[in-house]
């Protein structure tokens, strides 16, 4: 069901967004890492329409930027919305940002109105949930949680620069991030707005939807070692092809995901050695990603994974090694906030929702802290992490719509309840 083209609210939060791609550090594509120049003036940008909304704005010691909204009464705990603004390489301009752009919307319409809420709301724009310069990811939100690992600030991008450096650079106080933990009592929850990164909201022809868990995620390296050999002379029973064998292990996950309802698996990265075109390989190399809302499903699929691997290997004569390189438990949004999210849909006229999410976003970190809750809007084809990734301003305004509603009837009671996942 598609909302009415009232787009007006829309096209001043698809304004912004566009500001926000103007900072770049290249100029035909949007790229913008974290603690970088592109960031900073973003993060400027960002904390001076806080301001007009009505907020009080900073810059914390991890570079996120904060802005606040009091309660009614001072000392009220507060509600966190927000998302974050570093991209990928070659981005689209919507992944994290239209989450921050539509929860300063939602502040500034209440500003605008004079109301001020039971509780204090806070919009945070996190500067590193994409891991795209540094080998690490979730900076920001591990540290509002409390969960930075203080050696994370020896990680080094690819020129050679360390955090703890970049930070200062960028004006920040290294030492200072352990004082941007929240305290679990001031904190209610965590709600975040996102395009969905998926094609579901469009077939079913819905601009939102409530997401119901973030998938918890496992990563390997996967490294095959065989014998090299002249590809002309080397009879094709005899050899022992590391390509070959990869290729039959990267065929297995594929298909023990298709037979997996909720499971999904990918090989990303897969590379030969020596990579010449008339030479048996003697090495090859993949990576796998695996995914689903469900550990259990997941940590199933992965032993399964592995020991076919090492069939595989066994019959083909070659050596396996599988390195684990993250590994993510599922965060389930809290049932209070999916129905309150998914009130808010219905009085908006629209047929609500509920969806997984695949990707994974800042709500990871944050269940840490906090419970989570996160509303998903339509984006063209499912695309993302491309500059292809498109939205519509009537989508963008039905957004911000249901995330005000949402926050006038917001209700903390019950969120405290014991979490599972």
């Amino acid at each position: 069901m598609d909302r009415p083209d009232d787009t007006a609210p829309g096209r001043a939060l698809m304004a912004r967004l566009a500001d926000l791609a103007r900072f770049s550090s290249e100029r035909d594509a949007l790229t913008r890492r974290y603690l970088t120049p592109e960031h900073r003036g973003a993060a400027d940008l960002v904390a001076g329409w806080m301001r007009e909304a009505g907020m009080t704005a900073s810059i914390d010691a991890v570079g996120n930027v904060v802005g606040r909204y009091p309660g009614a009464r001072p000392d009220a705990p507060a509600l966190l919305l927000g998302s974050h603004i570093d991209t990928v390489r070659d981005a689209g301009r919507y992944d994290g940002t239209l989450g921050v752009v539509t929860a300063i919307e939602a502040v500034a319409r209440l500003h605008g109105a004079g109301e001020r809420l039971p509780f204090a709301i806070e919009v945070l724009a996190f500067g590193d949930e994409e891991g795209s310069r540094f080998p690490v990811t979730l900076t920001g939100s591990r540290a509002v949680a409390g969960t930075f690992d203080a050696a994370t600030l020896d990680a080094v991008d690819p020129d050679g620069v360390r955090l703890r450096d970049a930070l200062i650079g960028f004006g920040c106080a290294p030492d200072a991030i352990p004082a941007v933990a929240r305290r679990p009592d001031d904190v209610l929850a965590y709600c975040e707005v996102h395009i969905e990164q998926g094609p579901v909201l469009e077939a079913q022809g819905l601009p939102v939807g409530i997401v119901t868990a973030i998938a918890g995620g496992s990563r390997f390296k996967v490294a095959v070692e065989g014998v090299a050999g002249h590809a002309g002379t080397v009879p094709m029973a005899l050899r022992r092809d590391a390509v070959c064998a990869a290729a039959e292990m990267i065929l297995a996950i594929e298909a023990l995901a298709l037979r997996t309802p909720g499971l999904v698996a990918t090989t990303g990265v897969i590379a030969a050695d020596p990579g010449a075109v008339n030479v048996i390989a003697s090495g090859a190399f993949f990576t796998v990603d695996v995914r689903s809302d469900d550990d259990t499903v997941r940590r199933t699929a992965i032993a399964a994974f592995e020991r076919d691997c090492r069939a595989i290997a066994r019959r083909r004569r070659v050596g396996v090694e599988i390195r684990r390189t993250y590994d993510q438990p599922a965060a389930l949004c809290h049932p209070a906030l999916v129905a309150q999210f998914e009130d808010a849909v219905r009085r908006a006229g629209i047929a609500p929702l509920r969806l997984v999410s695949g990707a994974g976003h800042d709500g990871l970190a944050m269940r840490a802290l906090c419970p989570i809750g996160m509303l998903f809007v339509r984006c063209r084809g499912g695309i993302s992490h491309n500059p292809a990734e498109s939205i519509t301003a009537a989508d963008a305004a039905c957004a911000a719509t249901v995330l005000l509603d949402f926050l006038r009837r917001f209700d903390p009671s019950g969120l405290r309840a014991s979490q599972t996942g």
